[in-house]
């Protein structure tokens, strides 16, 4: 049997006494996960029919097409993608001719990835439609709106970071 607390607090009674309850759904990370996979799920049927990549792929694509030279630890850092994501996804666009590895000279276990050619081509037709994607989901926002989203999103990112060096 759940109830409710006086704060609005889910709890479950099960005679031994009661003990708080998680409602997923209103889990803050949760719904910035949500909400974030969500989004590029919509957002990766722009890229996903016409080129064959995936969200990693695009992730990758994208960065480089920022940075124009990173390396895979850089790339994964920048993104949030776990390492092993972030290289298959290097490995499948390298497949493809979509990037290429510059090898260090200094360090040969670290590469230099980059834009091909090909991947180029493919940013540069893709980014377009890409701030068009994002510029029609704000505009679902006042201004004030967005502005407190950008806030919000700010001070989430210092919470973490200062919780994070406890």
């Amino acid at each position: 049997m759940s109830r409710k607390t006086g704060s609005d607090t889910p709890t479950n009674s099960n005679g031994a006494g009661d003990r708080p309850i998680l409602t997923l759904s209103r889990f803050l990370p949760y719904q910035l996960n949500h909400l974030a996979e969500t989004v590029s799920r919509s957002f990766s049927k722009i890229y996903a029919e016409k080129y064959g990549i995936g969200i990693p792929e695009w992730r990758v694509i994208a960065t480089l097409g920022e940075h124009e030279v990173m390396t895979a630890r850089d790339i994964s850092t920048a993104t949030s993608m776990h390492k092993t994501k972030v290289s298959r996804a290097v490995a499948a666009l390298e497949k493809r001719e979509f990037i290429v590895r510059d090898k260090n000279p200094d360090d040969l276990r670290e590469q230099a990835l980059r834009l091909a050619p090909a991947g180029t081509s493919l940013y540069e037709d893709i980014i377009p439609k890409a701030l068009a994607y994002s510029e029609d989901l704000q505009s679902s926002l006042t201004g004030e709106q967005r502005q407190f989203l950008t806030d919000v999103f700010d001070q989430l990112h210092r919470a973490v970071r200062e919780r994070d060096n406890e």
